[in-house]
């Protein structure tokens, strides 16, 4: 059995999308899905499965949230190696690192459209696009950053959700096996 994080993006932010935890968790386990956990109310379920699918597990989790709450939900799921290969594969030094955000990506972009992307400079704000994810430092925070999602969603044509350095930390040390 296969453990997986999947990453959930805009829920329980203002008010917006309200998705109980207790309730995900329980909506999650009776649409197949193993041990179920969750970490903090953003949207983060650890899992098991022996569906060896993501994108399939992703159709599940995004059809279980959109019968139950009636509201769509990008959802991303990552098995904890490829998590782990994802926070260590960060190209920036430790200090900027423990700093970071992690952009996870839907799908590996275009490299036309990478380049395309890349283009574009803030002198506070510094990423790098590795394979699906986007590495994201913000000198003065990512509220006040230039750069945010939909940015790189519309010029990479793909859909993204981003965790800092102290949630993929945590998720990597909750997915233990």
């Amino acid at each position: 059995m296969q453990t997986y994080i999947a990453l959930l993006r805009g829920i329980n932010v203002g008010g917006h999308k309200k998705v109980p935890m207790a309730e995900l968790r329980e909506l999650l386990t009776e649409s197949g899905l193993q041990n179920v956990s969750t970490y903090i109310q953003s949207g983060n379920v650890i899992f098991q499965s022996t569906n060896e699918d993501s994108k399939e597990l992703e159709k599940t989790i995004q059809s279980s949230i959109l019968d139950h709450f009636g509201f769509k939900v990008p959802v991303l799921v990552r098995t904890r190696t490829e998590l782990l290969t994802i926070f260590n594969n960060c190209p920036f030094s430790d200090e900027k690192k423990s700093e970071s955000y992690f952009v996870m990506l839907s799908d590996v972009p275009d490299e036309m459209l990478v380049n395309e992307a890349s283009q574009k400079t803030y002198p506070d704000d510094d990423f790098v696009i590795l394979n699906d994810c986007i590495y994201l430092f913000c000198a003065k925070g990512y509220g006040r950053a230039k750069f945010n999602l939909s940015y790189f969603e519309k010029k990479l044509n793909i859909h993204a959700t981003a965790r800092n350095y102290k949630t993929m930390v945590k998720l990597l040390a909750l997915s233990e096996e």
